[in-house]
């Protein structure tokens, strides 16, 4: 069994996928770990993750702080806040099913984008709260 953790990035990841208008914004299944050097833009990354118990006397949990990178080379910030929205309406409507994990609840927390120091590459970083318990 994998933990919560891992079990909620392999789900956030295939939810994602499964939502057709985030894949339309961004050109294909365009949704990694680690993207591949020659990652065309725009794309998403999995992030940082942070992981803390969320147990009470009576029965165990986690609560998890997910990081999700959006990148896009598009003149302006238009193509990152499109796809930015997109990942929080997927997450809204997608359901996920972490393996050996329920998931109590997910909710967005905050969504900033910047330009990087390129001057050329725009950065979007979506920030997500989620609870899990052993299932």
């Amino acid at each position: 069994m994998a933990p919560a953790s891992l079990a909620l990035r392999r789900a956030l990841r295939d939810g994602l996928l499964a939502h057709a208008p985030l894949v339309a914004a961004l050109g294909g299944p365009k949704i990694w770990d680690e993207p591949p050097r020659d990652a065309a833009f725009p794309y998403v990354t999995l992030g940082e993750a942070r992981v803390t118990d969320w147990s009470t006397g009576s029965s165990s949990g986690h609560e998890h702080a997910l990081t999700l990178h959006v990148w896009s080379r598009q003149g302006g910030q238009t193509e990152a806040q499109v796809v930015a929205g997109e990942i929080v309406a997927a997450l809204e409507q997608v359901p996920l099913s972490p393996a050996g994990h329920r998931l109590v609840n997910l909710r967005f927390a905050t969504a900033d984008i910047r330009r990087e120091d390129d001057g050329r590459t725009f950065h979007g970083v979506v920030r997500f709260r989620a609870v899990t318990e052993p299932g």
